[in-house]
């Protein structure tokens, strides 16, 4: 138990002298207490298999190479949306904000003329949702 949770639980006992008083006050501590596990949870969990492709897409564009980032980013979009089932129960918020960012980074690269630098800014952007909402790699 963390110190935390040990001083709440002191003066829950402090401050409770009867049944009633005990539940009004262990509403807010229970509440506390989910809320810490759940900012502890992990997220999405290991994307590195994701990462890694995303990466790759934004290598070539670094060389210019607009076709070739576009089927890497091809078998992003295939590989995330097979494993939506596996991912998306885990934190549905954070799946779909990784999605949202898939979705930017293949309409930017998959127009009728695509600007090397709003690819470019997209994956970045892309990379970067990744690293926030993913666990430990």
């Amino acid at each position: 138990m963390s110190d935390r949770n040990s001083l709440r639980a002191i003066l829950l006992a402090a401050l409770c002298s009867s049944p009633l008083t005990a539940a009004i006050v262990s509403i807010p501590v229970s509440l506390t207490a989910s809320m810490d596990a759940e900012a502890a949870s992990p997220k999405l969990g290991n994307l590195a298999k994701f990462r890694t492709i995303a990466t790759d897409a934004s290598a070539l564009l670094e060389t210019g190479d607009i076709a070739a980032a576009k089927l890497r980013l091809k078998d992003l979009e295939t590989s995330w949306d097979e494993a939506e089932a596996g991912l998306k129960p885990r934190a549905a918020a954070a799946w779909h904000e990784v999605d949202k960012a898939i979705d930017r980074t293949l309409t930017a690269i998959r127009s009728t003329s695509p600007n090397l630098e709003a690819c470019k800014a997209a994956i970045k952007g892309l990379i970067a949702v990744m690293d926030r909402v993913g666990g430990p790699t």
